[in-house]
């Protein structure tokens, strides 16, 4: 079986839109300060129409957009956010952080403070094990960056169990020889992290803020840490889309960023060549040939189809980088099947990309440019009152002992509005839900958002941001969708009351039916 991330994930699974075409670009300040000019399609040698099909084609799919950027010739031609998701906001990455990892690394090299050939047992002498094996000896820091140290079993889940990180890691079996096996890993990721903030003095994120992301005007970024304090490295960045499309755009120009060298082509070159293979699958469900995870691995980047190479994460967050058609496309979105996603590109992005500038097509434009500007997820559907409104407004529900620690609800109907609020012993949790629309708020509710992985997770409390709308599926049967609009993931909240009796059920979209979390179940006060 092939070692790959879908392994690995499976392991651990313990604003309106906008869209900047030409002269009304200023109706955006975010994208107009950003950094990267805009165009039309059709000035960069791109369709509206095609642009059009692409999106149509998505529609169709299954997958979930939330945002994407197309960037040619260096120039923004399209872009559009599905609302509650909107450009300001910075979104999780999952494994797209890797990218910005290898980037860190790329600047310490070129600073002369490593080499990839260093031994990794020789930056943290004092978390060596007792016995160190040749194969732990031997691995270098390129091992890192190409996943090949070695590992035959991905080594993060029992990593992040531990307090100390880089001593969980280096204790890890290694098996075979560095080198010789692709095997998925964020474990290594993170230790890149751990070697740049060892060589530098800085976390990763403070590393880039000067090198990278202060040249790309990039801002508002956050990056998870273990609890040593060290970024997490493969995963827990958070960044807006354009920072994914400016990455791109920077591996694409050779590292340099409005004619200043930001990092060393022969770093970008290196990080974005195949260094390894990966091993086919035992049951392929796809040709090699077609699908994009066997197209081989660089240093954090996985080379693709057309000559192309990317960086992303779970879920579907992407930058990819197209050398020869001089393009960048970033995207957002929670996808079950991310092949699909790039597939969408391939079929309809791709073919679409002229040597030569288009006729103007003013009305193919504002089409577009309408289409792309109300992008929007679906709202819940359902009747917006009920017969209970009125009787179960305000009211107490006394909630039976639960793992979440909740004691107490209540459900307040207004005019356009729900608030919905929890009660613990210590807190408070509410959330409004708009009736027919999105409301916005933040909330610390324990169990959410979901999340993909626990290691570097924000402590208890932390409040998160969310765009929440309910509906009543039938006259007993009140359902709320909470969307965390910083991240790719929602929940699905089902309220079913039964004279006074009242059961709470929590779906988020990633738990494929097994959340984790308890049904609430509870009786409402007289």
């Amino acid at each position: 079986m092939l070692p790959t991330r879908r392994k690995f994930l499976k392991q651990l699974g313990a604003g309106a839109g906008v869209v900047v075409f030409g002269s009304v670009f200023d109706r955006h300040a975010f994208a107009a300060t950003a950094g990267l000019r805009r165009s039309t399609p059709e000035a960069e040698g791109v369709s509206s129409a095609a642009i059009q099909a692409f999106l149509d084609a998505a529609a169709q799919t299954k997958n979930e957009f939330q945002s994407i950027m197309i960037v040619r010739h260096g120039k923004v031609i399209a872009e559009g956010w599905w609302k509650p998701y909107a450009a300001e906001f910075p979104h999780t990455m999952y494994s797209m952080s890797k990218s910005f990892t290898s980037t860190a690394v790329g600047l310490a090299v070129a600073e002369g403070k490593l080499t990839v050939e260093d031994k990794v047992t020789s930056f943290f002498p004092h978390d060596l094990p007792a016995q160190i094996n040749d194969n732990l000896a031997a691995l270098q820091v390129k091992h890192l960056l190409t996943m090949s140290t070695g590992h035959e079993k991905e080594p993060t889940g029992t990593m992040i169990a531990q307090e100390n990180w880089v001593r969980a890691f280096l204790a890890s079996p290694i098996t075979r020889a560095p080198g010789s096996l692709f095997v998925y890993n964020s474990a290594a990721t993170y230790m890149c992290s751990a070697i740049v903030q060892q060589v530098t003095g800085q976390k990763v994120i403070d590393y880039l803020a000067p090198k990278l992301f202060k040249p790309l005007a990039v801002e508002g970024m956050t990056w998870e840490t273990c609890p040593r304090g060290i970024n997490t490295g493969g995963w827990g960045l958070s960044i807006q889309t354009e920072g994914l499309a400016k990455l791109g755009q920077l591996y694409l120009q050779k590292g340099k960023w409005n004619g200043k060298e930001i990092i060393p082509a022969s770093w970008v070159e290196e990080a974005t060549s195949k260094h390894i293979q990966q091993p086919d699958p035992a049951t392929p469900k796809i040709p090699h040939e077609d699908n994009d995870w066997l197209q081989g691995y660089g240093y954090q980047f996985w080379r693709c189809r057309h000559n192309a190479f990317r960086g992303d994460g779970a879920f579907g967050q992407f930058t990819v980088v197209m050398p020869e058609q001089d393009a960048v496309i970033a995207i957002t979105s929670e996808s079950s099947d991310m092949q699909g996603v790039l597939n969408l590109v391939w079929d309809h992005l791709l073919p679409a990309m002229k040597d030569a500038p288009l006729p103007a097509d003013d009305a193919a434009q504002k089409q577009l440019g309408e289409r792309m500007a109300g992008l929007a997820l679906p709202l819940p559907t359902g009747a917006l009152t009920s017969p209970m409104t009125a009787a179960l407004s305000g009211k107490a529900i006394h909630l039976d002992t639960n793992s979440l620690g909740l004691e107490k609800a209540t459900f307040t109907f207004e005019k356009n509005i729900v608030l919905s609020v929890f009660q613990s012993a210590q807190d408070s949790y509410a959330i409004t839900n708009g009736l027919g629309a999105w409301e916005h708020g933040e909330t610390a509710l324990p169990g959410t958002p979901p999340r993909l992985i626990m290691g570097g997770a924000p402590p208890s409390g932390t409040r998160f941001k969310v765009a929440a709308c309910g509906t009543w599926k039938d006259p007993q049967t009140y359902e709320m969708v909470w969307r965390y609009y910083e991240t790719p993931h929602h929940d699905t909240v089902t309220c079913h009351f039964d004279a006074d009796k009242v059961s709470i059920t929590f779906q988020s979209s990633i738990s494929h039916g097994k959340d984790k979390r308890p049904v609430l179940k509870g009786q409402i006060a007289s």
